[in-house]
């Protein structure tokens, strides 16, 4: 018999043979993926997949431990608990990434600075595409956003939280949800209202620029939009800056 070749070189028909650890991770995440197993779903007990897949539940435990780690599964202590499927969109991405950013602030190996620049270059495009792409209901609710803003006293508790949604709906606006993902894991890591020294004229001008960059949007244009969300973003640097070097 002649052996596999082709043009004079064995032909290459084998693979590496998985693990069963391996085979159990490979078959759950691609059941994920396919959207078989979906967004919280729980597994089946542990007892039932070590029969199924034919391996230990040690084997098995160590399997969902590393699709855990991937964020992929969650577990949930307590009798009504068990592994579930946790959710992959866009949203899962986003909470990936921020905590994988505040981890690496808290650590020190990156620097808020270095966050807070590529936040604002995000930014800036965000805007842009927020003012061809954004539909009537983003519209009403960042002039909701705005409107409350303005009545807003400077200690007003929900001043961080209104300001992380108007800047993550503009991103969410854009149409592309790798930018919102970003925009919203680094706009959260970096919450530039709690690094500002609110005092009643910052926050007036910040309301201010928030208006702008909203009647950009708006009237859908993209330029004004750049211009306005640049100023803005300048603005809080300029500010933070002094904040924190005091």
């Amino acid at each position: 018999m002649k052996p596999y070749e082709s043009n004079g070189a064995t032909k290459v028909i084998g693979r590496t043979v998985l693990r069963p650890r391996e085979q159990v991770e490979e078959t759950i995440r691609a059941a994920i993926l396919s959207g078989e197993l979906k967004s919280g779903e729980m597994l089946p007990p542990e007892a039932e997949l070590a029969r199924q897949f034919n391996v230990s539940r040690t084997t098995l435990r160590e399997a969902l431990r590393v699709l855990t780690s991937q964020r992929l599964i969650t577990k949930v202590p307590g009798a009504r608990g068990g592994n579930f499927v946790q959710s992959v969109d866009y949203h899962s991405l986003g909470a990936v990434m921020s905590e994988s950013v505040e981890n690496l602030l808290a650590l020190g190996t990156i620097h808020f600075d270095e966050v807070a620049d590529v936040r604002q270059l995000l930014e800036v495009p965000s805007v842009r595409l927020a003012a061809v792409n954004r539909d009537a209901e983003e519209l009403a609710r960042l002039a909701e956003i705005v409107g409350q803003q303005k009545t807003a006293s400077v200690d007003d508790p929900h001043i961080p939280e209104l300001d992380r949604e108007f800047h993550t709906l503009i991103a969410r606006a854009s149409g592309n949800r790798v930018l919102a993902s970003f925009v919203a894991a680094l706009h959260h890591a970096t919450e530039p209202v709690h690094y500002l020294d609110l005092s009643p004229e910052v926050g007036r001008d910040t309301v201010k620029q928030h208006q702008r960059i909203l009647r950009a949007i708006e009237q859908q244009d993209a330029a004004a939009g750049e211009e306005a969300i640049i100023e803005h973003l300048t603005y809080l640097q300029r500010h933070i800056s002094a904040h924190r070097s005091n």
